[in-house]
């Protein structure tokens, strides 16, 4: 059984044992849990864990993992439209585009190259018909070439920022304006390699643009549409967090209920609601997917 060991940073702020190995390991929070409950958990100098446990600087969170005894599953394929040379779906949370090393997760391009063999030669290895990505944690609309000539056409389409990439995010707090741009670059955490931080336009970094409007107010939350202008790693995450509203149920980027009564998220409340791009012919193709019925239901409880 493989052992991983992590140090918790001066920095960890307010975490629980369970958030953090979640977003550490990959893994569900219930798995996450039932390794704690088991034993498979240990932290140096503390006798006995549960899994509210409140990280601190400097401990030493040790984990052995349970040899997986089955491969990940095959993740069933929403396909909102399909043409000759693309498909677009609706990939689900908890679900990775291409394989990762370390994760067990279950993997997008399994599913595709399943249904759709040809693919296996489109794009590039390991990521057939890929071009670009969601984080596991976010759902929503994602393009896939199914010829080489799409791939490449789209490839240039996204390497140009000509793509249309808008998703639904909710904060806690109050933004304070109606919209606005966020443009702090955007780099490598120093102190957490898992994070990506968002830092002032002249720091080191890669440029990135976020546009938001505020769709909706409630009580400790705002609701969002939000607009990528840039793709980096984790870009709206560490955008919102540099505001000091990190997206709720984003536990690596310490999210957690503005107050005790409040309810939980159990995953990000962030999905990729619209994605338009034109086709090599030059017509204009958008497509949008509704809000996932678990986001509905915590906005139900808000209002």
């Amino acid at each position: 059984m493989a052992k991983q060991t992590f140090k918790i940073p001066a920095d960890i702020g307010k975490t629980r044992l369970d958030h953090f190995l979640v977003a550490k390991l990959e893994m569900t929070r219930s798995k996450v849990q039932k390794l704690i409950k088991d034993g498979f958990v240990t932290i140096v100098g503390e006798e006995s864990l549960t899994v509210h446990h409140w990280l601190e600087p400097g401990e030493q969170v040790m984990v052995v993992e349970r040899p997986a005894s089955v491969p990940p599953a095959v993740p069933k394929l929403e396909v909102i439209a399909e043409e000759e040379e693309y498909l677009v779906l609706n990939k689900p949370v908890g679900v990775i585009v291409h394989p990762a090393t370390g994760s067990h997760a279950p993997v997008l391009t399994e599913a595709l190259t399943k249904r759709y063999p040809k693919l296996a030669k489109v794009g590039q290895p390991g990521r057939p018909g890929i071009v670009h990505r969601l984080d596991r944690d976010v759902s929503g609309a994602l393009v896939v070439a199914k010829t080489q000539s799409m791939y490449d056409w789209l490839t240039q389409q996204f390497r140009e920022r000509q793509v249309k990439k808008v998703y639904t995010a909710l904060v806690p707090g109050a933004i304070a304006r109606d919209e606005g741009d966020i443009t702090f670059v955007i780099a490598r955490s120093k102190t957490n390699r898992g994070r990506m931080a968002a830092r002032p336009a002249y720091s080191e970094g890669k440029a990135a643009k976020t546009s938001f409007i505020v769709r909706q107010r409630f009580v400790n939350y705002t609701l969002l549409e939000v607009r990528l202008h840039t793709g980096r790693s984790h870009q709206i995450r560490a955008h919102f967090t540099a505001l000091g509203h990190p997206i709720v149920g984003d536990t690596l980027y310490g999210a957690r209920p503005s107050s005790p009564s409040e309810p939980e998220l159990p995953r990000l409340f962030l999905e990729a609601t619209t994605l338009g791009f034109s086709d090599p012919l030059g017509e204009w193709h958008e497509y949008q997917v509704p809000l996932n019925p678990v986001l509905e239901a915590f906005l139900t409880k808000l209002a």
